[in-house]
């Protein structure tokens, strides 16, 4: 799994790993079933500490996205448990959306050039 960091960002490196997962996922670069690198392997290819590819997979666990099976790793998540996650993650993403609509007003943006953003970017 080929990463790229941004070490300077101001978005931790956790949060950066959980982000480059879910984009995997919905860009059908990870299937679901598909097991993920060990937290050992990431954190070596990445250069960076395991406890901080472990907090990425225990945040993609809790909400949903993998699961996790002590002797085989990390894996991307299929089934009942992804679609009872989903629900709660639908609420989330809501309300993220209120405020990136909100923030898109505040800006000028129109409902034409938003919907034309969000449909070049899905």
């Amino acid at each position: 799994m080929i990463l790229t960091l941004d070490f300077a960002s101001d978005i931790p490196i956790y949060q950066q790993i959980r982000n480059a997962v879910v984009r995997a996922i919905a860009d059908g670069q990870l299937q679901p079933g598909e097991r993920l690198p060990t937290v050992r392997a990431l954190a070596q290819e990445a250069g960076i500490n395991s406890m901080t590819v472990n907090k990425a997979y225990q945040l993609l666990k809790q909400e949903g996205y993998i699961t996790t099976d002590g002797r085989n790793g990390a894996a991307v998540g299929s089934g009942p448990g992804r679609a009872a996650a989903a629900s709660a993650r639908r609420q989330k993403l809501e309300e993220e959306l209120k405020l990136i609509v909100a923030e898109a007003k505040v800006n000028g943006i129109s409902l034409g050039e938003l919907e034309q953003m969000i449909g070049k970017l899905y």
